[in-house]
């Protein structure tokens, strides 16, 4: 039921295109023998194309890549016919990046008068598995009491505007937002490349108001590989979701027409959390109370207790504060969540500490009984002496598009 997995698209990739491009210049030479290698070798690179198209949006069960840039965008139209036709170029623009294709008719040999359709940065680099991936925020369904586009009536229930949490600092420059978009890719500038064309297309109508880039993958939704690194030194995250298990996607993670909201049926829903980590104090915790506190140890990622990472924690063996305590399903009721967080470092802040930390996304069928569950049972967690949370968001992300579709169609039919 997943629809999603990494494919060949059909379409020309972007170092496919420059490849039949130079290969036609030397057809006069070689009499076209030449062309017919040129497109074998560059249809082998082009594999690493994720399919745009399908019962769920990519960049939620799909492999988890190496770079993100997330977005967060105020519309800035109280016209819902303005707000409909940006979301069917963004759609026609991400279906083309997500191929490997330029925007529209790309960066070069439009007219010189004119702007290109394509910013061109990504030009000669591979699709490097990028998705794009939107959501919804509660203020695009009310926003100060006022129904902007007609769609009051249906917000569904689940798209709750998340409480105030112990510990919570939240920054309103880095939190809510009317739509958001997820650029996954393993290239970073093929990620901001998508960002930036969506928000240039969107001139007008959408603006960003707030965004974050990510390296180093902190969780993976891939069976057996293991659990990447936060920027504590840990592995977190074990029991996440992997994008093969479709028994445990559609009870956590997909939406059910039966939920109450017909239109997310196959959809999710996003909570980003931008969780600021106190570096300097946590380089100077001893390696025995680092380890109490996530109830793992820190070369093997074993539970407290055990030697491999993926033993059955032990949970009574941990701290009652332990952050894996806590957080296990065992301890909430057996709630999953499906968490894509990315490490980030912003600098240093004024006072010459390092703004770094986990902006974690993680993905749910009701925050409900996902992220706000297990978010209050870390009320006491231990970790939270050497975290704070500054950004926040949750967006309903409706289901994949077919062909001849665009994003938001089941919201705006």
């Amino acid at each position: 039921m997943t629809g999603e997995g990494t494919q060949e698209r059909p379409g020309m990739s972007r170092r496919r295109m420059l490849g039949f491009s130079g290969a036609s210049l030397l057809v006069g030479a070689a009499a076209g023998a030449g062309l017919d290698r040129v497109a074998s070798a560059e249809e082998d690179d082009a594999g690493d194309a994720i399919a745009f198209h399908g019962a769920h949006q990519a960049g939620i069960a799909t492999p988890v890549q190496d770079r993100l840039h997330f977005a967060a965008f105020d519309v800035t139209t109280g016209d819902r016919d303005r707000l409909v036709r940006m979301l069917k170029e963004w759609t026609a623009a991400a279906a083309a990046m997500t191929a490997g294709r330029p925007v529209g008719e790309g960066a070069v040999g439009g007219p010189a008068v004119a702007p290109p359709d394509d910013t061109g940065e990504a030009l000669g680099l591979p699709p490097s598995r990028l998705t794009l991936t939107i959501g919804f925020g509660p203020s695009l369904f009310v926003k100060d009491g006022e129904d902007r586009f007609g769609i009051r009536a249906r917000r569904p229930a689940a798209l709750v505007d998340l409480p105030h949490f112990p510990g919570d600092n939240l920054d309103p420059a880095r939190s809510g937002g009317d739509i958001a978009v997820q650029a996954c890719a393993d290239d970073p500038q093929v990620a901001v490349h998508a960002i930036r064309n969506l928000a240039r297309i969107g001139f007008g109508v959408a603006a960003v108001r707030w965004s974050q880039l990510g390296f180093g993958k902190t969780s993976s939704t891939t069976p057996d590989a293991q659990t990447p690194r936060n920027l504590f030194g840990f592995k977190d995250g074990t029991e996440n979701i992997a994008g093969t298990e479709g028994d445990l996607l559609d009870r956590h993670v997909w939406a059910a027409g039966g939920d109450g909201a017909g239109w997310m049926a196959g959809g999710s829903y996003l909570v980003a959390r931008r969780i600021r980590m106190h570096i300097e104090t946590w380089d100077r915790t001893s390696l025995r109370e680092q380890e109490d506190v996530f109830g793992r140890n820190k070369g093997e990622g074993a539970p407290a207790g055990l030697k491999k990472e993926r033993d059955k924690p032990a949970l009574a063996q941990m701290k009652p504060d332990a952050h894996v305590r806590l957080a296990h399903p065992d301890s909430n009721q057996g709630t999953r969540i499906l968490r894509r967080g990315y490490s980030f470092t912003d600098g240093s802040d004024g006072l010459g500490r390092l703004d770094a930390g986990l902006f974690f996304i993680a993905f749910q069928r009701d925050p409900r009984t996902g992220f706000i569950r297990v978010q209050n049972s870390l009320a006491t967690d231990a970790l939270n002496e050497y975290i704070q949370h500054v950004g926040s968001g949750v967006f309903a992300c409706p289901p994949g598009v077919r062909e001849g579709g665009y994003w938001g169609e089941t919201l705006f039919a």
